[in-house]
């Protein structure tokens, strides 16, 4: 009777009120599943068998940051490793490490330098890994300006190293892995992306960096497209700030994990979405900042890049004395 009664109650009301509780109800219910699957993925969903993929992984700026996570994370894992890096004793440095805790973990190093040849390195790269079964590629390789700066201060090096670095050796290392993944049709290509360029609407005085980071995504993007039924899963990992030295962060906290914090979650991301950002934490940012205007946001992202840039060039001063 209660229900009958609630039912005849609604359709007596106005056409409109029917329809703004209708859009109402949808909203909720979007929501709901909204938030039901952000706790799913967060806390529930298993990560894949990486193993799936084939026994190598080939990682690329290994030896420091969110790289060197990722390596150790994948040995866990019982995968074998390429690491590919420009400063041979820091690689090895890094592969005795990982033997010491993971004993049966086999691993080659390639040396190259992203900021120099990349023809010879790609050479390098397609040398070692014949006759492996590499199927998962972490893209990690990138720089960042060293400090907040206005476009016309970006020096021609700099801006080349970034273009050549973060889209070039990206792009490249994906083209020499990507054949024989599709020959075995099975791989996962995980590029590492920026929330300076997915999340936050802007980040002035890193214009460049930012749009590097942009084509990391799209790229990665098309990629999943095309070759999702090939049996290949592509993916743009997209961290906010991690204390790496490329953050200019020491120590982490409950929003800036260690690199280990961050690739024990981005381990287990592999193989789903398209794009993602693995730790939670990042994750929940990400949604609160929907509700930020982007005007408001964006002069609070210029004042506190003006403070990074200020404190650069006192930095750089001081050197000069």
């Amino acid at each position: 009777m209660e229900f009958w009664f609630i039912v005849q109650h609604f359709k007596a009301q106005p056409i409109w009120v029917r329809f703004l509780s209708f859009l109402g109800l949808f909203c909720l219910s979007k929501f709901t599943l909204i938030l039901l699957r952000w706790v799913y993925v967060s806390f529930l969903r298993p990560g894949k068998n990486l193993k799936k993929y084939g026994s190598w992984a080939l990682v690329t700026a290994p030896t420091d940051g969110i790289g060197k996570g990722f390596a150790f994370q994948l040995a866990r894992k019982g995968l074998n490793l390429v690491l590919v890096g420009r400063n041979p004793d820091k690689l090895k440095d890094v592969s005795d490490a990982i033997k010491a805790k993971f004993g049966k973990t086999q691993i080659k190093n390639v040396v190259v330098d992203f900021s120099g040849d990349l023809s010879e390195g790609i050479r390098r790269i397609q040398e070692a890994i014949e006759g492996l079964d590499v199927g998962i590629l972490i893209n990690n390789v990138g720089v960042s300006y060293p400090y907040a700066r206005f476009f016309h201060e970006v020096d021609e090096e700099l801006m080349k190293n970034l273009v050549h670095i973060n889209i070039e050796g990206t792009t490249k290392v994906t083209q020499a892995l990507l054949p024989g993944m599709l020959k075995r049709k099975k791989g996962a290509i995980v590029n590492i992306g920026s929330g300076a360029a997915i999340i936050i609407p802007s980040d002035p005085l890193y214009a460049v960096y930012a749009a590097t980071k942009a084509y990391v995504d799209q790229f990665s993007r098309c990629l999943y497209v095309e070759y999702k039924n090939s049996g290949i899963d592509v993916q743009c990992q997209v961290p906010l700030y991690v204390a790496t030295k490329m953050a200019s962060i020491r120590k982490s906290s409950f929003f800036v994990p260690s690199t280990d914090g961050y690739a024990r979650a981005a381990v287990c991301s592999i193989g789903y979405e398209p794009r993602c950002t693995p730790y939670w934490p990042h994750s929940l940012l990400w949604g609160l900042l929907y509700f930020v205007p982007d005007s408001i946001f964006d002069y609070g992202r210029l004042s506190f890049n003006l403070k990074i840039r200020n404190k650069g060039q006192l930095k750089d001063a001081r050197k000069k004395d």
